[in-house]
């Protein structure tokens, strides 16, 4: 865990420093190795050690990296080489399985290798009856389901036409009914024609004859009616 206090931390970096170059040189001398320690503190400062010197320690180092990176680039190289030779080989093979399902390229296989063959075809052909069938099955299903789809359409428009109809006819029979009804009321208007109230016309208001007969022309006289019931209406009341 990090050192909160600042005072603490340096005090503590600075012993710990000092016990880390010690011991780096330690196991340079005891072992005889060669030993690079660099150590920069939170203030940027630079503490190093080098057994064989700093610079020689850092040369060889690079050396080892390259090389090891050279290594590892070889390697996956190398690898990636044989990856493509398989996919190639393997491509190849796909191609000639191929030209012996088309029926090309026969002559070179024995008996053996055709039976092989033989067995791929009517296994794919199987498969491909069965996902025929598989097919033909989902499609009349779907006709089905279609044609039972009209049939209830039909069934309504064929019930909404016969209401529609029964309507049409009520109305027809309604509208016969007034036209009949009126037709009677015009020929009955037409037979008794109501005239005017006309005190003077005698054939739609009687007079009441006191006293004395009323004057009837003969059928041969030229005198109108009209003018023969007033002359009756005036004779009788004058008198």
């Amino acid at each position: 865990k990090r050192i909160e206090n600042k005072i603490n931390r340096q005090v503590t970096f600075s012993k710990r420093r000092n016990g880390l170059l010690k011991k780096a040189y330690e196991l340079s001398v005891l072992c005889d190795a060669e030993i690079a320690l660099i150590i920069f503190s939170s203030r940027g400062k630079l503490y190093e050690f080098g057994s064989a010197g700093m610079v020689r320690t850092l040369e060889r180092y690079q050396r080892c990296s390259v090389t090891a990176q050279d290594n590892i680039s070889h390697y996956e190289t190398q690898n990636w080489c044989q990856e493509i030779t398989k996919l190639k080989a393997k491509y190849e093979s796909l191609q000639c399985t191929q030209r012996h399902l088309l029926g090309e390229d026969l002559g070179p296989l024995n008996v053996k290798e055709l039976q092989n063959l033989e067995k791929q075809l009517e296994g794919a052909l199987a498969q491909a009856r069965h996902r025929k069938t598989q097919v033909m099955t989902e499609q009349m299903e779907d006709l089905r389901r279609k044609e039972r789809q009209l049939g209830d359409l039909n069934k309504e428009l064929k019930i909404k036409l016969q209401l529609e109809a029964e309507d049409q006819g009520q109305m027809n029979a309604i509208q016969d009914f007034w036209n009949s009804t009126a037709a009677a009321g015009t020929s009955s208007y037409s037979m008794h024609p109501t005239s005017q109230s006309n005190p003077m016309d005698c054939e739609t208001e009687p007079v009441l004859q006191i006293g004395y007969p009323q004057y009837d022309p003969g059928e041969g006289s030229s005198v109108p009616r009209s003018m023969a019931c007033e002359s009756n209406f005036i004779q009788g009341w004058v008198l």
